[in-house]
């Protein structure tokens, strides 16, 4: 299978690029670039939790866009960037401590705009909470 990036970038080139934003306040780390999918890591702690010490629904939003926007960033070329234009998500499971992994595949790379699903699990492979993004894609 060929590669659906446009840009070559590496993992620590990522996380650089996320210092001093939401991901990286919430602790969010690049963790695998594959051929068609990208995954960040998020801890589930204190920063990241609602008043009930479970992982709060709008970290894990954050976390499904985060890795969906990079992604559709990298699968553009130079001449192109990409917005969020909607995202939805079920939260189908709870976690109070630990990491979550987002994964992110494309279901639609387009001209003009992109959908990608976001799974995000705990260490074990437990689904946690299941999204989708689109993103729009402009001319620079």
């Amino acid at each position: 299978m060929s590669s659906i990036w446009q840009k070559n970038v590496t993992v620590d080139g990522l996380n650089q690029r996320n210092a001093d934003t939401l991901a990286s306040h919430l602790g969010m780390q690049v963790t695998t670039i594959g051929d068609d999918f990208l995954t960040v890591s998020m801890p589930v702690n204190a920063t990241t939790h609602q008043p009930m010490g479970l992982l709060h629904g709008g970290a894990s939003v954050a976390l499904a866009e985060t890795v969906g926007s990079i992604a559709s960033n990298i699968a553009v070329d130079e001449q192109h960037f990409c917005v969020g234009m909607e995202i939805n998500a079920n939260h189908v499971r709870a976690v109070r401590n630990g990491l979550v992994i987002a994964t992110a595949r494309p279901l639609h790379l387009g001209k003009t705009s992109h959908v990608w699903e976001i799974r995000i699990e705990q260490e074990q492979g437990e689904l946690v909470c299941i999204s989708r993004l689109t993103m729009a894609v402009r001319k620079r």
